[in-house]
């Protein structure tokens, strides 16, 4: 167990996935300036309660860290950074000596599960993510490269999650996750109703009205 910095976000990080913020509040400059300094990374929490700017926020318990990758310096100490996500953890305490929230956590690995088993389900989630992508590309008339989607399954799931349009608490129900199958289980389940919805959607946008009213 280790003291690591919280950045309490609107924002679920998986791991191996980018991060982007434009940060103005002190106390975060403070935490990045010194992650940067000592090469540590600081951890990434979904807010439960609370606002992103001013007040403490109470994150949820599982959250994420990121290593910092680049620091832009702009007017009045503003940053904008870019991190990565890393691993997992879980967060056992809160703490509020510093300017900002840190918390007591520990690693929190997948349980991982039979190799042939994760390939299979990778496999069934890789086929409906190109589904949900040629859907998206075709839609805004923009392709996609689908041999870019990796072919290890815990990278290929934690893309899936990333790229996947649903509300930020299942998001976080995803993060949340014990093992590594069950994710990709879930994940499966996830795409296979948001092609359903999407092919729905774009059906409709794209069925011919009839009729002498036109919808102004």
């Amino acid at each position: 167990m280790y003291e690591l910095p919280l950045f309490p976000l609107n924002t679920v990080l998986f791991p191996g996935m980018p991060l982007r913020l434009h940060i103005f509040e002190d106390r975060y400059k403070l935490m990045i300036g010194r992650c940067q300094q000592s090469g540590e990374p600081f951890g990434v929490a979904l807010i439960q309660q609370g606002e992103e700017v001013g007040s403490a926020a109470e994150p949820y318990r599982i959250g994420c860290t990121a290593y910092i990758t680049q620091v832009e310096t702009l007017t009045e100490g503003k940053l904008n950074l870019t991190a990565v996500g890393y691993e997992r953890f879980q967060i056992h305490d809160l703490r509020f000596e510093q300017p900002y929230l840190t918390g007591m956590v520990e690693g929190y690995p997948l349980a991982q599960a039979a190799p042939e088993l994760l390939n299979q389900r990778a496999r069934t989630l890789r086929a409906w993510i190109e589904r949900y992508l040629q859907i998206l590309a075709h839609a805004s008339e923009t392709p996609f490269d689908q041999q870019q989607l990796p072919h290890d399954p815990l990278k290929l799931a934690y893309l899936a999650a990333f790229l996947l349009q649903i509300p930020l608490p299942q998001k976080q129900d995803l993060l949340a996750i014990n093992r590594a199958d069950d994710l990709l289980a879930e994940l499966r389940t996830q795409y296979r109703r948001e092609v359903t919805l999407l092919q729905t959607m774009l059906l409709r946008r794209e069925q011919p009205i009839n009729g002498p009213f036109s919808p102004n």
